[in-house]
């Protein structure tokens, strides 16, 4: 019986999809999706306007639901691009919080707890 040996390109090392993402990811993630919504939400805002009247010759509720379409769409590329630079300001800002939050949460581990028994 013959043994199979890997080859030299079989053992490269692949990324795990298992890989839990950093707090850093996570909160550039975060950022990413809140302004996808801000952007949908300014959008929507704009498009209630109604500048060609009601009269339009475009306007049917097809017509009212790919312009929805096409703004959630390019909503999500405006956010995973940085277009408009609201995620990345927003992530910054937001970090300066989780470090405070981190370092008062190791300070408190730090901190011996001191029971009430009295013994």
């Amino acid at each position: 019986m013959t043994t199979i040996t890997p080859s030299v390109g079989a053992a490269t090392a692949l990324p795990t999809a298992n890989a839990a993402p950093s707090d850093a990811e996570k909160l550039s993630g975060v950022a990413k999706q809140f302004e996808a919504i801000f952007l949908r939400q300014m959008l929507a805002a704009a498009r209630k306007t109604n500048l060609g009247g009601e009269d339009n010759v475009f306007s049917s509720q097809g017509m009212d639901t790919f312009r929805q379409m096409q703004d959630d769409r390019f909503a999500d590329i405006a956010s995973e691009t940085g277009a408009f630079g609201l995620g990345k300001m927003i992530q910054t800002h937001l970090a300066k919080f989780a470090k405070a939050a981190n370092a008062a949460e190791a300070a408190t581990a730090a901190t011996p707890e001191v029971t009430g028994n009295g013994i």
